[in-house]
C-alpha cells in the first residue's frame, strides 16, 4: 500500500550512476532506502543523495543481511524486517 519511488542521477566523473533504491514519503519528508546484498558497510548512493536532499531527508535505511543497527543516521534493517519500515 506504499508509493514507492526510485531515483537515479550521474556520479561526477564517472561513467556509472548513483541510485536509490526506494524513496517514501513520511510526512513532509522524503526517506530513502538502499539495498544491498552484499558490500553493505559501502553505500556512497545514500550519502550524497542525503546530501543533496539534506533539507528534505527524514529516516534513512539500509536493507541489508545483517543485524539491526545504525550507521550515523542510518538505520541498517534486516531483510526480514524490511516490511515495518
Amino acid at each position: 500500500g506504499e508509493g514507492l519511488f526510485y531515483h537515479t542521477w550521474p556520479k561526477e566523473g564517472s561513467k556509472r550512476n548513483y541510485e536509490i533504491d526506494f524513496i517514501v514519503s513520511r510526512g513532509k519528508k522524503i526517506c530513502p532506502i538502499e539495498v544491498k546484498s552484499s558490500r553493505y558497510r559501502q553505500h556512497a548512493s545514500l550519502d550524497d543523495f542525503a546530501k543533496k536532499y539534506s533539507s528534505r531527508i527524514g529516516k534513512q535505511f539500509l536493507v541489508h543481511t545483517k543485524n539491526l543497527g545504525k550507521d550515523g543516521p542510518i538505520t541498517c534493517v534486516p531483510v526480514h524486517m524490511a516490511e515495518f519500515i
